[in-house]
Formats: C-alpha cells, structure tokens, sequence
C-alpha cells in the first residue's frame, strides 16, 4: 500500500496499489496537466523518493518555524513579564492602617468603592518647585504639602452609578490625632483647615475626610504637580471650554475663550486655577477641575483605552509614576482592576459635586459644612444614587422627604446627640456617636462617659423634642420604652449594660432613612461627566493683578497680549 500526493506538499488519499510503470499522470479527463513535461520520470521509477524528500523539507521548514514561534512567545511573555514588574515598580503606596473606616456589603455580599482622590501642593522635587513655583527661598521640600485638591469618587455597589464630591481645601474642620509612619511627624489633634492634614501623611487626610463625612474611605490616590502633567499627556490632551477670555496670573493659564485641548503644563495650569472662575476662590476651582475630569473621563471612555493594549500601558506607565495610592491599589492589577470598574459607570450616571458650605463665622477667608452638606454624606455612605437611569437627577427623595417630616420637622443632619458611655467597655460611646453620623446625623454629637454605670439604655430629650428623640430611636433600634423626657436641651442617649457590642439595640428593629437626595444636589454644583457642552465661567470680579493693577481675568487677558497662550 502506498501515498499518493495531493501535490501540494500533503497527503490526499491512499490507494492499494502504486503507480503503473511509464503512466503518465493526467487530468480527471485522461489529459495530461497543462506544464508538466512529456515524460517527468524514467519508466519503472517509483516516486517515494521524491516524497521523502519533500518530507525532509517540510519537517526542516516546520521545525525552524516552530523555533521561531517559541522564541516569539518566549520574548514576548519575557517582555509582559519585564513590563509588569517595570510598573509595579514604579508604584509608591502607603497603608492607611484602617484609619478610612469600613464599608458595609449590599444584600448580594458586593460592597462600594470610595477613594479619596487628593492633589498635593509640595514642591518634593526639583520638577514640581520648576512647576509650582516657590521655591527660590526654602528650596526642594521635604514631608508632605497640603491637600489642596480633595475628591471623594465613590463608585455604586453594582457599579451602575458613581459620585464625585470635592471639598474645598478652605473647610475647617477638627484634624485627628496621627502619626506619619514615613516621617515620624505627629499631632494631638486639632481644629484647622481641613487640606492640612496632609502634613502628617495620606492616611491622616482620610481618617479627617473620614471623620467629617461619616463616609468609609477604603482607598486614596494622591498626585503632585507632575503627576497631572504625565496623566494629561497618556491620554493625549484633555478638551476644556472657557466662557470668555481668560488669564490668571497666579496660575499662569492664559485662554481665549472657546474650547480647548490641554496637555502638560497648560492641564496643570487649568486644574489649578482659583482665581480665573467663579468668585475667585477655591469654590469656583472645584467646578471647574469638575468640567476637566468630565473630560478626561469622556476621553477615556470613547478612546477604548481599556481594550488598546498600547494605550493601557502607556496610561499605566503614567499613573504609576505619577501617583502615591495605600497598599490596597498598590499593584498594576489592582490599578487596573480599579479603572475598569469605573469604566463600567455610563458617563450620564457620574455625578460630580462640590460639598455645601457656609462663611466662617470667624474668619472670612474659611468656610464651614453648609445645610444639606449632611445629605450628600449620606447618599454617598449609604450608596444612594444622585442620578436615575436616564441620568436625570433622582427625585427618589420625595416619599422620604414627606416620611421625615411626618416624623419630624428636623432632619437627622440637625439633630446631635450626646451619646454616654454607662458600659465598663471601651469606646461604646463613640461607635454608636459613629453610626449616628454614618446615617447622617449632626456633627456636632458628642461622647462622653455616663455619670454613672447604667444596666439600661435609655434616650432622654428636652421640650419639644420628642419627635426628633423618636428619629434617633427609629435610627438605632431603641424601642419606645426607652425613650424618657427630661428637662435639658440636648438629647442625651446613655448606653447601658444592656448594649454591650452592635450598632443596633439588641432585639430592636433599626431603619436607616434614606437620605434627601434633593437637599444632598443642593447648592453642591450638581453636574453629570456627559455634559460636554458646558464652559468653566470665568470669574467677572478683579481676581488678579498686574504691576499691581486689579483686574478681571478677561481684562489681563487683553492687557498680557504679548504674552502666549497656555496652549500655544
């Protein structure tokens, strides 16, 4: 039995007898094949030796293919290989010690994302004093800056929605006690601006977010000057609009009005501006540092960067020598893992925000949590959604607008609480103080240790305040029996031996109320990243200056012409 050749270097078909001595080889009809010669072989010659020689080639041509296949692979996973440790490398993380607080599961077991996103002002490196400024007298710093840019990105348990909420760097707030592992810089604790927990490290600056807000912080990502420079410049440029001519002497961002692309130095420029939008002050950044991450976010989505994978690594490349995250983002999987979830939240489901505030009484140069601040926290801790699936802003907060104010006509952001520790064990007082403003309750509740051990828990409010005693009540679990009227001002809950460990009362039924959605949007410059038609306003009063002549923005604008445009 022998082959027979399909003529193209493979086996066809076997017959069971060889080839007829001198038979030509012909077509289906008998006719010899056009080109082939009369006689191709001498009569009687067999053709297996041409069959092994072909062989030979064959193996000799798989064989040097196979090897270079193997090398490819070889180099190509030695070059993956080389590039994720090249990027992991880069990356410069720092535990937070869970200082940020913990995030609560949904009913399917998935839990929310919340990162404190911070810009930082030191001038750590010759490359952020060249681009800060400053530094001529005190040099290349060392330690941390301040927090100038504070943003808590919260991404929904089913990832099908995300809030982004700023805070301006001006807010005073009480700064807990830390200790920075990296420099051994520590503070008791005390009342200041809120940017300047930075100074005793990234995990300081969460616990003081965490502490105002009530909301869990799981993660941070910090960037310095540079940082914003190498970040615009991996996703090509970032598209801004400016509603008039505008230029900041401060920043240095000059801008003619209409849109334009930012990268580098010009991005920086922008995202740091104050004092060419809005009222010249940090309020008026937070908006448009918002229309510049609305940007960068639509740039990301519509470039399919996820699924190119030379633009993955270029933005990888980017962020991991750009920021400083905790321990829990410090790998390139991690990272990645990160911005794909993101990824999964339409742009009209992305709401960014700007945390309410009012004056300082005492300095009017600072600001203070403003009405319905409190409401924000709580749609944030409590993974409520600012926007609906058609992306419009949600009106879900009527029915609990009208539940409240049938139970009472203060909301729980008003009401405080002294909360008392009648227990032998530690800290009781403070992780009910916790959970009351995790749901959103005032601030200004308070600890302290009971006069005297208590074996029952029980709530005591003033005139008039029964209403709001009922709210806590209905809060925490507490049943009607252990609410009682008294004579002082405050309501005064004191945690007996009967609550030994929870956050609810043992054997009560507690019902977290769902926040005003309506009072968290605002006054808090509520805005959706699909919004691409929207302009940064530049400021109309004389924000800036120059040869110490006031001016608006618009108005140095036309007085620096000689000077270039950022994006020139």
């Amino acid at each position: 039995m022998s082959d027979r050749w399909d003529g193209q270097g493979g086996r066809a078909t076997r017959s069971r007898t060889g080839p007829v001595p001198g038979q030509r080889r012909s077509g289906p009809d008998g006719v010899r094949p056009p080109g082939e010669p009369e006689a191709s072989r001498a009569p009687g010659r067999t053709d297996s030796r041409r069959r092994v020689r072909l062989t030979g080639r064959g193996r000799r041509v798989l064989k040097i293919a196979t090897i270079c296949l193997s090398v490819l692979i070889l180099a190509t996973a030695g070059a993956g290989w080389w590039f994720y440790q090249h990027l992991n490398g880069n990356i410069n993380s720092v535990s937070l010690d869970g200082k940020g607080g913990t995030e609560k599961a949904d009913a399917f077991g998935r839990t929310p994302i919340n990162i404190l996103v911070m810009g930082s002002d030191g001038r750590t490196s010759a490359v952020d004093c060249r681009l800060g400024g400053g530094c001529s007298k005190t040099g290349v710093q060392t330690g941390h800056g301040n927090a100038d840019v504070q943003m808590v990105v919260h991404v929904s348990a089913d990832r099908s929605n995300a809030t982004v909420m700023s805070i301006p760097r001006d807010t005073m707030t009480h700064v807990p006690a830390c200790r920075d592992s990296a420099t051994g810089q520590s503070t008791v604790g005390y009342y200041g601006q809120i940017n300047s927990a930075l100074q005793y490290g990234p995990a300081c600056q969460v616990a003081t977010v965490h502490q105002l807000t009530g909301i869990p912080i799981d993660h941070f990502v910090e960037l310095d000057f540079s940082g914003v420079v190498k970040m615009s410049d991996a996703v090509g440029g970032v598209d801004v609009c400016v509603s008039d001519n505008v230029y900041d002497t401060y920043s240095h961002l000059k801008l003619s009005r209409g849109t334009h692309t930012l990268k580098g130095v010009a991005a920086l420029e922008f995202v740091r501006s104050r004092h060419g939008f809005g009222d010249g002050s940090d309020l008026g950044r937070t908006v448009s540092q918002h229309i510049f991450l609305s940007a960068l976010i639509r740039n990301f989505k519509s470039a399919g960067t996820l699924t190119d994978p030379t633009k993955v690594y270029d933005l990888a490349d980017a962020a991991t020598k750009a920021l400083t995250v905790d321990d829990g983002l410090g790998s390139v999987k991690k990272l990645i893992s990160l911005a794909a979830d993101v990824d999964k939240v339409p742009a009209k489901r992305m709401t960014f925000t700007t945390m309410q505030t009012a004056p300082d009484p005492a300095n009017s140069d600072h600001v203070v949590v403003g009405a319905g601040a409190r409401s924000l926290f709580s749609t944030i801790a409590g993974d409520q959604s600012l926007t609906t699936g058609a992306g419009r802003k949600s009106a879900a907060a009527s029915a609990t607008a009208k539940a409240t104010a049938t139970a009472s006509a203060v909301p729980a952001s008003q009401i405080a609480v002294t909360v008392e520790n009648g227990t032998t064990i530690t800290g009781r007082a403070s992780t009910i103080a916790t959970a009351l403003t995790d749901q959103g309750f005032s601030s200004d509740t308070t600890t302290a240790n009971a006069p005297s051990a208590a074996t029952t828990t029980t709530l005591t409010y003033g005139t008039g305040q029964k209403a709001e005693a009922q709210t806590v009540a209905k809060a925490l679990g507490l049943a009607s029996s252990r609410l009682q009227q008294g004579n002082g001002t405050r309501l005064t809950l004191v945690i007996g031996s009967d609550w030994p460990s929870g956050h609810s009362y043992p054997g009560g039924t507690s019902s977290t109320t769902p926040a005003d959605t309506q009072a968290a949007v605002s006054h808090a410059h509520a805005s959706t990243a699909d919004q691409a038609k929207t302009c940064a306003e530049v400021s109309p009063y004389k924000t800036v200056q120059i040869n110490g002549v006031p001016m608006t923005p618009a108005q140095a604008y036309a007085a620096a012409a000689a000077k270039p445009d950022s994006d020139a």
